[in-house]
């Protein structure tokens, strides 16, 4: 039986004794309001403390790219009383003080120039942080990365969950959570709780008590849940609604609207689509429900799902290192359409033409402003790119100060094996609109994978199709893919060709891939994973 190890029972213990408080302390709508009012009023001296801060860090990466560029932190103080914030951010960009993904994680050393090191992810944590739990990111990328959870960085991105919540209407809705124990089942219960309404159910498709699970998962749950009880405000325990059968969720919306009540569900675009899909096939009416849908994007098909059942798609964009960074215009105009929440991040994209490896023309590079951010970043890019508009949409958001739209928002990993480059944006296409018009299914039904195996002479390609979605001819559908993804004309149909000829691709009838921490990714990194030589070669 495998034990808390002392770390883990040191930051719980912290938890436990600082939760209280917290919960006992609710913040109301107007006290958010002036909150973000006040950031955004001390923005640019925020920008400069945390930029100062972050440069003085032992190790520093920024530091050492700002030696190289020949900055000082007064050239950027002048160049923020000069040009706002994004102006100076994006000067530091054209001087190479920027980290790209893969350098930010320590996965590739940082090269400019005659500079070359490589970034240790630790000296980008905050300081100031105060650790009452540990939290990771998703591994969709790569190794998962260890980050922070201090309650005060909570109560801070709690003002902009609420009151972005706030500009769709949200007096009357039940808040629920559907999300593996730890990171955001953690987090965003409590944002909830600190705005005053804390959540009545929490949805897991795991058991806690799985011994496979790590045993501070379940102590942390039941630590929440004691901590809740003493404050007064308790906190919902799990209930098991899988990803093969989300009925409980279901069920609970069904009755929440009975109730003359509106069920809102935070958790990952995927599970929307599946709990949609389930209802639909249940033939159970969740018309009037809402879905807070992030961690993957949210396209055309996966929002055409859930308004299918009546419910109503709240699209939003995070990560483990920052948390909430967007959320959904109120009158949107793209599927996706949400607004940048720039009190507490600047944004700024390279331009036309700035691009650097790693980092194309249109990437999202985010510098934290809060003091109660868990790492200190300038101008990090996390791997996505997005489409930015800066427009008066007239809802709640933009009367509360963001004016910053965002669409189209995906990552630009690719996938290269047999002479062809996918790029994330085409394989969506693909796999959201072609194949389910021709073979059926969701959008969630299907998925590429790379297969990366150390015994293997080259990276094996798989295409996984749902076993839901009925019989299919195997050889029709990868027919079907590459002839979609190539284009059929010119260099592209001799890439397309390249493959065939090589038997890069096989079809197997598989429920897609998860993450660690439960996304269907439509391009997934499988580095262990076992497929089943049965399935055969696509000809």
């Amino acid at each position: 039986m495998r034990l808390l190890s002392r770390d883990d029972l040191t930051v719980g213990m912290r938890f436990l004794a600082a939760l209280p408080r917290f919960l006992r302390t609710p913040l109301s709508i107007g006290e958010m309001r002036a909150i973000v009012r006040d950031r955004f009023a001390r923005r640019e001296a925020r920008f400069l403390a945390r930029f100062t801060e972050a440069c003085g860090l032992p190790g520093s990466p920024y530091a050492r790219l700002m030696d190289h560029a020949g900055c000082t932190v007064e050239d950027v103080a002048a160049s923020v009383r000069r040009d706002g914030v994004e102006g100076a951010l994006a000067t530091l960009y054209a001087a190479g003080v920027h980290l790209a993904g893969d350098e930010f994680k320590g996965r590739r050393p940082v090269v400019r120039g005659s500079l070359a090191f490589t970034v240790d992810p630790a000296t980008l944590v905050n300081p100031r942080s105060v650790v009452h739990g540990l939290s990771e990111s998703s591994g969709s990328r790569g190794a998962r990365t260890p980050v922070p959870i201090d309650l005060a960085f909570v109560r801070d991105h709690a003002v902009n969950t609420h009151l972005a919540l706030e500009a769709h209407g949200v007096r009357g809705w039940t808040h629920a959570h559907h999300g593996f124990p730890g990171g955001t089942s953690v987090t965003n219960p409590l944002e909830f709780a600190k705005g005053g309404r804390p959540p009545a159910r929490w949805f897991t498709p795991i058991d806690i008590g799985s011994p496979e699970l790590s045993p501070r998962y379940r102590w942390g749950v039941r630590a929440m849940r004691f901590g809740s009880l003493i404050a007064g405000v308790p906190l919902p325990g799990p209930t098991i609604a899988t990803f093969d059968d989300p009925s409980p969720v279901v069920r609970w919306m069904a009755e929440e609207l009975a109730r003359g009540r509106t069920p809102h569900l935070w958790g990952y675009a995927s599970t929307a689509v599946l709990i949609c899909q389930a209802a639909m096939e249940a033939g159970v009416d969740i018309s009037g429900a809402r879905f807070t849908m992030g961690g993957e994007p949210t396209t055309a098909a996966r929002r055409a799902v859930v308004e299918a059942a009546g419910a109503i798609a709240l699209p939003r964009m995070g990560t483990t290192e920052t948390d909430i960074l967007t959320f959904a215009c109120a009158h949107p105009q793209a599927a996706d359409d949400m607004h940048f929440l720039d009190d507490r991040h600047a944004l700024i994209q390279p331009g036309r033409g700035r691009g650097t490896t790693g980092v194309p023309d249109d990437a999202m590079l985010v510098t934290s402003l809060l003091d109660t951010a868990p790492l200190l970043l300038v101008n990090v890019c996390m791997g996505d790119r997005a489409t930015l508009v800066r427009r008066d949409c007239g809802c709640g958001l933009a009367r509360d100060g963001w004016g910053l739209h965002l669409h189209d928002v995906r990552s630009f990993e690719k996938l290269t094996a047999g002479g062809i480059t996918f790029l994330d944006v085409d394989v969506i296409r693909v796999l959201e609109e072609v194949l389910p018009l021709r073979f059926g299914g969701r959008p969630a039904d299907w998925q590429l994978v790379e297969r990366l195996d150390g015994d293997r002479a080259r990276p094996e390609v798989v295409l996984f199709v749902d076993p839901s979605v009925g019989v299919l001819d195997e050889h029709a559908v990868a027919d079907a893919f590459l002839e979609a993804i190539g284009g059929g004309t010119g260099g592209e149909r001799l890439m397309e060709l390249q493959w065939r000829e090589a038997r890069m691709l096989r079809v197997v009838r598989e429920s897609p891939r998860r993450t660690a921490s439960g996304k269907i990714l439509h391009l997934h990194l499988d580095k262990q994973g076992e497929i089943p030589m049965s399935d055969r070669d696509a000809e």
